[in-house]
């Protein structure tokens, strides 16, 4: 029987105590379990029910944390040089790709405003950018110049730091506009800020407490879609990407006020437009065991398709779809040439 994951017993051990179960801490199914139950046994008798979402929510992004933290040492020697992973090197399952123009100008916001560190240019003949990749923390944002082909198209990202008031400081230097400063009163319960850059991005600075970002766990960059009829994303990505809905909270009406989905080793966020926060078509960059199937599955659950699956010349296998909010995924698995 395969192993369950850390989050995958934390979800059970949960559930069961918010119907009345009590599991005593030491009998947690694992010992990095132990100090979560005794928080939310402490907790549990709170009576919201949007309390107990939350935190269903927040412990499973720890146990998240937990498992990166106690992940097996690589394999090394020929074990790791015969493996081939469907993710190309220093990308996750979901990574943004924002097209703008300048390309070159904001690259070098990243650079100023979140230490960002370019690994990888590549120039059309026209001398613009085809394709550019630039580290954040442990993430990554893939970068290209608008075309008529693919226009330019801002995206929202949610961007754990460090330092999120510093970060927040750096980004109105470089020409940011705020629309709040980083703030302890986030229902999230994360210190957090956000910003708009010059090319129409948006930027949600934060850091959950307690929590420094490294290579395991949490992730640095998760893109963040505002959407309307938010709730049916939910299904869809379900249906696409084989999803998983972790936390989803709603308003009294049913509009989703906040969801986070986990693809594969990344997620993404979610929730209904309002106010400042309007629908941003973005694109995304999905990278999956098969793509093929994730391709057909995409359409079946009603999907366009951009391209049909091809081998590309970098050592992709991609294809492309649009989904029902104008939003691109270009789905790919990696084949290790």
């Amino acid at each position: 029987m395969a192993k369950r994951s850390l989050a995958e017993q934390l979800d059970e051990v949960l559930q069961a105590m918010l119907v009345s179960l009590r599991p005593r801490p030491e009998e947690a199914p694992d010992r990095n379990l132990a100090a979560l139950m005794r928080v939310a046994q402490e907790l549990r008798e709170l009576p919201r029910e949007e309390f107990r979402a939350t935190l269903k929510s927040d412990l499973q992004r720890r146990a998240i944390m937990s498992e990166g933290a106690a992940a097996p040492p690589a394999r090394t020697g020929k074990a790791q040089a015969g493996a081939v992973h469907y993710q190309r090197p220093g990308l996750t399952s979901i990574t943004p790709y924002i097209i703008v123009r300048p390309a070159a100008q904001f690259i070098e916001f990243l650079k100023t405003a979140f230490e960002g560190v370019e690994r990888m240019r590549m120039p059309a003949p026209d001398s613009s950018i085809m394709h550019a990749e630039v580290a954040v923390g442990n993430g990554a944002i893939e970068v290209s110049d608008g075309n008529e082909q693919y226009p330019t198209a801002p995206a929202a990202v949610h961007l754990y730091v460090d330092d999120p008031d510093a970060a927040y400081a750096r980004t109105l230097q470089a020409g940011a506009t705020s629309f709040y400063a980083p703030t302890d009163d986030h229902p999230s319960g994360d210190r957090w800020g956000a910003v708009k850059d010059p090319f129409g991005n948006h930027w949600y600075i934060a850091k959950p407490r307690g929590w420094t970002p490294r290579p395991e766990g949490l992730r640095s960059v998760q893109p963040y879609l505002h959407l309307r009829e938010a709730h049916k994303m939910i299904p869809f990505l379900e249906a696409a990407f084989g999803a998983e809905a972790m936390g989803v909270h709603k308003s009294s009406e049913g509009a989703v006020l906040h969801a986070t989905i986990r693809i594969g080793n990344a997620t993404l966020e979610i929730d209904e437009a309002h106010g400042e926060f309007q629908p941003m078509p973005c694109h995304l960059h999905v990278y999956v065991p098969d793509r093929d199937a994730v391709y057909a599955q995409a359409l079946r659950a009603g999907a366009t398709s951009i391209e049909t699956p091809q081998d590309k010349p970098y050592g992709d296998r991609a294809a492309g779809v649009k989904d029902a909010w104008g939003n691109s995924w270009f789905i790919a698995t990696h084949l290790g040439r």
